[in-house]
């Protein structure tokens, strides 16, 4: 029964994303923290001359300042990590809680059921007060998601090499 227990790391993390997408924008918003807190006006000449359309908007420091340039990458960031880390998450628990499964199938698995995840979540998000829904953000997450897919099949094949035994 305790081997169970694994599986809270996943569902807990989709909780605390789930309640992330229901938080308005407003209330997420990080620029004042950087405004008060953190001098970045020396990265201006850096990636003042970067300039990409997202979600219909132009992304530049230009149209959003050096502070809303740098939460802009802090936020997309942000969506490939989470995704990544939720793919381990529920590569542990698949490993750990289903016996004489490959480890391909767990991988596999833990992918969609990431995938899923985020596309549910992005949905979730567009109802959230300030908030939009953007397939965008679902790329992203699921960059992140296979992102961890590959590091994971790297440990497979570095552990291959290395020792035989080791099952990861």
């Amino acid at each position: 029964m305790t081997k169970y227990y694994y599986w809270v790391l996943p569902i807990s993390w989709m909780c605390i994303i789930f309640f992330s997408s229901a938080t308005p924008y407003e209330k997420q918003d990080i620029k004042p923290f950087l405004n008060n807190m953190v001098d970045l006006s020396f990265l201006e000449s850096i990636v003042g001359w970067i300039s990409f359309t997202f979600n219909k908007s132009v992304i530049s420091v230009d149209t959003l300042g050096i502070n809303g340039f740098v939460e802009f990458f802090i936020r997309k960031g942000t969506h490939v990590t989470v995704y990544f880390l939720l793919v381990l998450f529920f590569y542990l628990a698949f490993r750990k809680t289903i016996e004489n499964t490959k480890r391909w199938h767990c991988l596999v698995y833990s992918y969609l059921l990431t995938v899923l995840y985020a596309i549910s979540d992005e949905m979730h998000q567009g109802l959230t007060p300030n908030r939009t829904a953007y397939i965008g953000d679902v790329g992203l997450d699921s960059l992140g998601a296979l992102l961890a897919v590959l590091v994971i099949a790297l440990c497979w094949r570095k552990n291959r090499r290395t020792d035989r035994n080791v099952k990861f």
